[in-house]
């Protein structure tokens, strides 16, 4: 199964998740793809992504910004592989700036409130550090204008890493290293 978690304000919506979807679709793995749609608290998150998806250490999250946090919180929980895309490594402190009420990118009438409790949620949650880095692939931009792909590369230390000279948060290019990801994921051959 590959399991696609969105990031903060994003969706099952995204143009990455969609792709991806599309993909393992052509690809006669339509079955083993799945987006949930994640609400803002991270506690909720991870029961909903545990009860809905039951991922396991056969499978593959791919995360994106915050869903990267939780994809790497899963992974070492459940020891299965995950993919970070532009992955927050601090998203307490990245996050606490966005207080208050939010609109989602791909549905601007959807709202919800980030509230001070979903920070500390998001501090439990935090991975100190990854503890087998070859069930890790990171694709950072150094362009990402959210995120400091730095803290990326250094987090993941010893993961398999692509870093991308420009690019930015959204990883508006994921299309040219999608194949990477269903690689790592085992979809395609290596």
């Amino acid at each position: 199964m590959l399991i696609y978690l969105h990031g903060f304000r994003s969706s099952p919506s995204s143009f990455k998740a969609r792709w991806l979807q599309d993909r393992m679709s052509t690809l006669g793995y339509a079955a083993e793809f799945l987006c949930p749609a994640l609400p803002a608290s991270p506690k909720a998150a991870i029961a909903q992504i545990l009860q809905d998806c039951s991922p396991g250490a056969a499978d593959t999250l791919v995360g994106s910004s915050l869903g990267g946090c939780y994809a790497t919180h899963l992974a070492e929980r459940l020891g299965c592989r995950a993919v970070l895309l532009n992955p927050s490594t601090r998203p307490a402190a990245s996050l606490s700036k966005y207080l208050g009420v939010q609109t989602l990118y791909h549905d601007p009438a959807t709202t919800f409130v980030l509230q001070p409790h979903h920070l500390d949620e998001l501090a439990t949650l935090q991975t100190p550090r990854i503890t087998r880095p070859e069930r890790y692939f990171l694709i950072a931009a150094t362009g990402d204008e959210v995120l400091d792909w730095r803290d990326m590369v250094a987090f993941y230390q010893g993961a398999r890493q692509q870093v991308i000279e420009g690019s930015d948060h959204g990883l508006s290019d994921f299309a040219d290293y999608a194949d990477e990801v269903l690689r790592f994921a085992g979809y395609l051959p290596a």
